[in-house]
């Protein structure tokens, strides 16, 4: 069975029809040629396929695409303005944070929701209690970071730069306030 589904992406409304079985994932790839978010392990276990779902940050290789009908999405491809890039990315080229390519635009989502998500003030499984509300981004802790990313898998082990990329990325959101 088809249905239309209209989907914001990055800034811009498609409508598209597609079986009610499609993920969000594949209709971004192969009904909107938006490659960025990867189709890695396919049972939303490596984070590849991450792009920002209503502003936050989510795997879409398991959302159904007629879930999401009228939902705002943000891909990395998205996140800069321009020809300039988000400062998540930044970070990321600042600190060599990127990998072969293939996870790095989830790695990217994943880390600005990582940094919305401490900015609202939201607590990890390693955040200390009693610590809610004294939550930042710049108030990151490499455990922090590292919990909070941990959906993100890379294959080829550049995990090393990638908590000092989004510690940089935190930094510079505190310093731009």
């Amino acid at each position: 069975m088809e249905t239309e589904i209209r989907l914001r992406v990055d800034g811009q409304t498609h409508e598209v029809t597609v079986d009610t079985r499609t993920t969000v994932l594949d209709a971004l790839r192969e009904r909107l040629g938006i490659t960025s978010p990867k189709k890695g392990c396919d049972h939303g276990q490596c984070g590849s396929c991450t792009v920002l779902l209503d502003g936050r940050r989510a795997t879409t290789c398991f959302a159904l695409a007629v879930s999401y009908d009228g939902a705002e999405i943000t891909t990395a491809e998205g996140l800069g303005e321009g020809d300039e890039l988000h400062p998540v990315q930044q970070a990321f080229v600042d600190h060599d944070a990127l990998q072969c390519g293939y996870c790095t635009p989830g790695q990217v989502c994943s880390a600005v929701g990582v940094l919305r998500e401490a900015a609202q003030g939201w607590p990890s499984v390693v955040t200390e209690v009693g610590a809610e509300g004294d939550i930042s981004p710049e108030a990151l802790d490499h455990d922090e970071i590292a919990e909070r990313m941990s959906g993100n898998l890379c294959r080829c082990g550049a995990y090393v730069n990638i908590v000092p990329a989004v510690a940089a990325a935190a930094e510079a959101a505190g310093a731009g306030r």
